[in-house]
């Protein structure tokens, strides 16, 4: 079910997932209306009945977005679903879905479709090159996994002793210590940081953790400030 989260901008959680190691993940996508009306669709989660007609009252879907390499789970359904959207890969899906027409590779300058409602960067690690986008009529960072915040208690015995060793448990959304070993280059990182904490954010949506309303500035420094020390 989508749920408005700001001007233009709706979020529908999806299935809990699986991954490696019998850790689980909640899921969540968000659904953008450009100001030409057409639709951008970021990282898509299970299609569910429910979810194709609240779509179909939003308007047309004309792009979907992969944002990272652990995000493409459902692709293949929505680009038959939808076969006249634009698929929008970040850095590594291309070569993991050659079944998949997708355009060119997401970078750090926004495609002309969206240049004006969105802008985005690319965090690139060894675990996965993840695209962060900024939609500017809503102010909201949309990040999938270099943000996270889990609930006490979701993951369980050994699993939960790793997740707060991991920084996933903790009081404030942040970047997991995993992502934070796995940056490639710190100087490309730090360019990263430096543009996601130039964006005047209002909100910030993850994947896996509850959408910030307040206090967006506070949290997202709190993940990337580091890098500029």
């Amino acid at each position: 079910m989508l749920t408005a989260f700001g001007p233009q901008i709706w979020l529908s959680d999806g299935p809990v997932v699986t991954a490696a190691l019998g850790f689980r993940y909640p899921t969540r996508m968000a659904v953008i209306r450009l100001g030409s009306g057409d639709l951008v669709v970021w990282s898509p989660v299970a299609l569910t009945d429910t979810l194709r007609a609240d779509l179909a009252g939003l308007g047309r879907i004309a792009h979907v977005i992969a944002p990272n390499s652990l995000h493409d789970t459902f692709l293949g359904d929505w680009a038959v679903a939808w076969p006249a959207a634009t698929l929008h890969p970040a850095p590594g899906i291309a070569r993991a879905h050659p079944d998949l027409a997708f355009a060119e590779t997401l970078c750090d300058t926004a495609p002309p479709v969206w240049a004006r409602d969105m802008d985005q960067v690319v965090l690139r690690s060894a675990i996965t090159d993840e695209v962060v986008f900024f939609h500017r009529p809503s102010g909201t960072v949309l990040l999938t996994d270099f943000i996270q915040q889990f609930p006490a208690g979701w993951h369980r015995g050994w699993r939960g002793l790793i997740a707060r060793l991991d920084l996933m448990t903790e009081v404030r959304p942040t970047m997991p210590r995993k992502f934070r070993l796995a940056l490639r280059d710190r100087a490309t990182a730090r360019y990263a940081a430096d543009k996601i904490l130039s964006w005047p954010a209002q909100r910030v949506v993850m994947a896996h953790g509850t959408p910030v309303t307040k206090g967006a500035d506070m949290v997202l420094e709190q993940a990337f400030g580091w890098l500029r020390d």
